[in-house]
């Protein structure tokens, strides 16, 4: 039952963006923006009952390294309200998607912009034309953001001697991020406001090493960080030990629970869940230990309670060696009705092509929401925003050639032996140096990507000083990976992250 490691590894690698597919998008053509240029447009909105009059910016910022030379154009799409005398009481939100590799669409048009892409959730949308609407619970309420897409997504690429290499890595991505927003602060005179990160996925990878190296190297304190669906320890998601089977049992479980696949399945999700969590980091992690060990009949005994936990059977268990990775699981529980069930949101179902296969190859919550995504924003960028239509805008830099990731970390031990990134170091070393800053985790139970579980876990083994634990507040909702794709999910992210704001702007 164990999938071959280094397609394991690619996998999830590939499937931290938002998106699990590359993007229809031509490889960039650098040639096409030589200098700063930037689409400025008026707008309004009504929020919570309030009419909010914003100015959109949308364009790229000259990227200056350390020497003062040019090496890059920066895209983003800035929304900043009008009417602010003083904006050193106005909050300011960074925010991004992940990947590595994804633009900052999904976020921009789904939860944190004025406009938002309507959605079938759970079920497949329709062929075009798809829908636009005002998000009546985007964030501009309360804080001035700006989305941000690194280097080889949106218009961002490299200028004068820079190559792609210079920013295709977990450091090489920290850095350029971090001189993006320090460059932006200057620009707009933002040094007195009050500052957040707003990442997603490898967007939170990326989140706690931009907060420690814009605390050390660019004097900029922030005073929230609000990561959706963890990835800081992604060794977690790779299946190449135990820990990864004893995280994800929680979110098997769930699926299930959501799916009816469950014998005796319990009214309360989230009492369901709490018994799900002690008997993984029990006797489920107990029975991994003893490896080879382990009895015959203690392997049964286990095999039957995670047949009650998950869905699947008790001989499928045994089969298994009681150890089945994410693509496993996917492609098992509904294979009787010829479905498989997503791997972002495992609220979402598609067709089982092929009935024999182990693992799943396709996610059925990406394929389902990428085209209306990608169309409504694309029509949305050149018409609303009237970007021009000669700079060609990248979903992600997966079509761009010689894509390929760093994922060396110095923080994780230098030049010495190689091992998968962990930015919760980071995290808590900005932390450890900033003891006012503030950290909101939002938590889907239905993500196969990022287990809820697993995020736990990681900050359970941060190290964090007692008296700064209490700075890390955890958020759950009945959805995947992208929540806000849920609409009573959205509502509760926009609530629960427009108070974390405005509690921490004070």
């Amino acid at each position: 039952m164990r999938k071959p490691l280094t397609a394991i590894v690619i996998a999830t690698m590939a499937h931290l963006a938002v998106t699990a597919q590359p993007a229809p998008n031509p490889a960039p053509d650098t040639s096409v923006i030589t200098k700063p240029d930037k689409s400025v447009t008026k707008h309004s909105i009504k929020v919570d009952g309030k009419v909010i009059n914003y100015t959109a910016t949308a364009g790229t910022l000259l990227l200056k390294n350390e020497k003062d030379e040019s090496v890059a154009l920066f895209g983003y799409t800035a929304y900043i309200k009008d009417g602010e005398g003083d904006v050193s009481h106005r909050p300011l939100t960074f925010a991004y998607n992940g990947g590595p590799g994804s633009s900052s669409i999904w976020l921009h048009m789904g939860a944190l912009g004025p406009r938002r892409v309507v959605l079938n959730d759970p079920s497949p949308n329709p062929a075009p034309p798809h829908k636009l609407e005002d998000n009546e619970n985007s964030i501009i309420d309360v804080t001035d953001l700006v989305m941000i897409d690194p280097v080889g997504t949106g218009l961002s690429h490299p200028i004068g001697k820079a190559t792609n290499k210079d920013f295709w890595g977990v450091d090489q991505d920290i850095k350029s991020m971090s001189q993006f927003i320090t460059q932006y602060v200057k620009e707009y005179d933002r040094w007195n406001s009050p500052k957040f990160l707003l990442g997603e996925s490898y967007g939170t990878t990326r989140s706690a090493g931009i907060a420690s190296y814009l605390h050390d190297n660019m004097g900029i304190q922030l005073n929230g960080v609000v990561l959706v669906s963890v990835a800081l320890d992604i060794h977690q998601l790779t299946f190449q030990d135990d820990l990864s089977h004893v995280v994800y049992i929680p979110t098997y479980a769930a699926t299930a629970w959501f799916h009816n696949k469950l014998v005796n399945k319990p009214a309360d999700l989230e009492a369901f869940l709490k018994e799900a969590r002690s008997f993984s980091q029990g006797e489920y992690a107990t029975a991994l230990q003893k490896g080879d060990a382990l009895s015959d009949a203690e392997k049964a005994q286990v095999a039957t309670k995670l047949s009650a936990y998950t869905g699947l059977s008790k001989e499928y268990w045994i089969k298994a060696n009681l150890r089945v990775p994410e693509p496993a699981f996917t492609q098992e529980l509904l294979r009787d009705e010829h479905q498989m069930v997503g791997r972002l949101d495992a609220r979402y179902k598609g067709i089982n092509q092929d009935l024999l296969s182990e693992f799943s190859n396709d996610d059925p919550q990406s394929t389902q929401i990428s085209p209306p995504y990608i169309s409504e924003f694309m029509s949305y960028y050149y018409g609303e925003l009237k970007v021009n239509k000669n700079y060609s805008y990248h979903v992600s830099a997966y079509a761009a050639e010689g894509f390929k990731w760093d994922w060396h970390h110095a923080a994780n031990g230098g030049d010495g032996f190689p091992t998968s990134p962990n930015t919760s170091v980071d995290l808590a070393n900005v932390m450890s140096k900033n003891p006012n800053l503030k950290i909101l985790v939002l938590n889907g139970y239905y993500d196969l990507a990022t287990p809820f579980f697993g995020t736990e876990y990681t900050f359970d083994h941060m190290g964090l000083e007692r008296k700064i634990r209490g700075n890390v507040t955890m958020k759950y909702y009945p959805a995947g990976h992208m929540m806000y794709i849920h609409t009573p999910s959205l509502i509760a992210f926009k609530k629960d992250v427009a108070a974390f704001i405005q509690d921490t702007s004070k």
